[in-house]
């Protein structure tokens, strides 16, 4: 049996790692919202003008950033803060029979790439997320989604990797711990479904103020 002495060295390290996390996380949060904010709300402004053009929003990552494109779409299609219509977004990392069968018989880069050409029309979005930004189905998912004339929209950490010269728009977490990209990525993403729905909801003047051909690229 541990010594209470030991109990309390135990104690002791896990409320530091705890200190540390929520410290370094503080400080990252406060310094991405400070060099983004004005990207984020010019990302929902032109989310917003694709949902109002009766475009989508596809979306896609791996791992845990498979859960977040799971996430967003939840909240686009249902609802975020306010009730108002289902807006149509998709994320494309929960059919397992697409993403079996695309990957048994042309390998794993390509689950992605596929439903983009099959799914994806002019005018759409793909929010494609990756805390590396190297992540090589995403970089292809990217390069269907500019062959079928989406604006691309990215979410990525480190340095953006090989994603930023594909995106349209880049929303980079300037770090390397991948458990914070995750964290500033989807409080990032709240943002983007909150603005998106005040944008097409409660500020119409600001859709109204566009171009006929819509937000021009970032």
């Amino acid at each position: 049996m541990p010594t209470a002495s030991e109990n309390n060295s135990v104690q002791d390290r896990s409320l530091l790692i705890i200190r540390e996390h929520a410290e370094k996380g503080a400080a990252l949060r406060r310094r991405f919202f400070a060099e983004n904010a004005r990207l984020i709300a010019a990302a929902a402004l032109r989310a917003a003008d694709t949902l109002a053009r009766g475009n989508k929003i596809l979306i896609c990552g791996n791992g845990g950033s498979a859960a977040d494109a799971q996430h967003i779409a939840a909240e686009f299609v249902n609802r975020f803060l306010i009730d108002r219509p289902p807006l149509p977004a998709l994320a494309l990392t929960t059919d397992s029979s697409i993403l079996t069968a695309i990957g048994n018989d042309f390998g794993f880069e390509q689950v992605f790439s596929k439903q983009v050409l099959a799914l994806g029309q002019s005018g759409d979005m793909l929010l494609a997320l990756s805390t590396s930004g190297n992540s090589a189905n995403v970089l292809l998912a990217l390069k269907a989604a500019r062959e079928r004339g989406l604006y691309c929209l990215g979410l990525t950490g480190n340095k953006g990797g090989k994603m930023k010269e594909l995106c349209d728009a880049l929303i980079n977490v300037e770090d390397a711990h991948t458990p914070l990209i995750q964290e500033m990525h989807i409080a990032a993403a709240h943002l983007l479904c909150e603005l998106t729905d005040y944008y097409l909801f409660d500020n119409l003047g600001a859709l109204a103020a566009l171009p006929e051909n819509g937000v021009q690229s970032q």
